[in-house]
């Protein structure tokens, strides 16, 4: 697999880190393109792969991956498959930016997959959903789900349901990083030192999340394994529920979920 690169910021490099890492392509299979020479310097730096300022370098790829911003997303597509050779694979992590839009912009040369990553990408905890257009195929699922996947977690959802990744993954690291931070001002409240508690609540988030993916058990249900009767954890429980926790989250993730697509009209 020839693996292209448009945009080779710190999506697009964590991206190709991944896949190169996990072995889905090696790095002199990768070309990166951006405009930016200090991009560019970065981008081979990190993953060892090639570079070059046109997109017309990725004639060859088979697959593109579309990393620039939203607004420019069209212009780059358009691009590409007036150089390219063939019909590409392009997965799209254009945020925002429909399918509809990026086939209009492709003129049926290319297969498109649009995906929306979350930040935590870039240290390979990433968590991604993606949709098939009209013209990919299925095999084009599985590349997809290899490259979105060399970096975390990957999950193929029909594109009405794109938004509601937006407001759960793709703005959800914001709530978790909020969550750790309010779990380290009660380390904090209950005695301990500022540094040890940040520590002590991000490992504890670490460690309970790896729990829910490696075991596969329901959440409640481990939940229900650290609860005991009358115990220290029931009682902080309580205190939660009391205050909202649970009822909070599920609107934060609806208000962002109707915020996307307000900002996807």
């Amino acid at each position: 697999m020839k693996l292209g690169v448009i945009g080779c910021g710190k999506m697009g490099t964590a991206f190709v880190a991944g896949a190169i890492r996990s072995g889905v392509v090696a790095a002199a299979d990768v070309i990166g393109v951006d405009p930016i020479k200090a991009a560019r310097d970065q981008f081979a730096t990190a993953t060892g792969a090639q570079v070059a300022e046109e997109i017309s370098a990725l004639a060859a790829c088979d697959v593109v991956l579309l990393c620039t911003k939203p607004q420019d997303a069209g212009a780059a597509l358009g691009h590409l498959v007036a150089v390219s050779k063939a019909s590409p694979l392009v997965i799209s992590i254009a945020a925002g930016v429909k399918l509809a839009a990026l086939e209009q912009a492709a003129d049926g040369r290319a297969r498109i997959v649009r995906a929306m990553p979350n930040t935590p990408a870039a240290v390979g905890k990433g968590a991604s959903g993606f949709c098939m257009g009209q013209l990919a195929q299925e095999k084009d699922s599985a590349t997809a789900k290899g490259i979105l996947g060399s970096v975390g977690l990957a999950v193929e959802v029909p594109e009405r349901l794109m938004d509601a990744v937006t407001g759960l993954s793709g703005s959800g690291p914001a709530y978790v990083y909020l969550f750790i931070d309010a779990l380290a001002d009660g380390g904090v409240k209950a005695g301990l030192a500022r540094a040890d508690a940040i520590r002590l609540a991000a490992q504890t988030v670490w460690g309970a999340a790896a729990m829910v993916l490696e075991t596969g058990e329901h959440p409640a249900v481990l939940k229900d394994m650290v609860t005991s009767p009358g115990g220290t954890t029931i009682a902080g429980l309580a205190e939660l529920e009391k205050h909202g926790l649970r009822s909070a989250l599920i609107e934060a993730v609806t208000a962002a979920t109707r915020r996307s697509v307000e900002l996807g009209k």
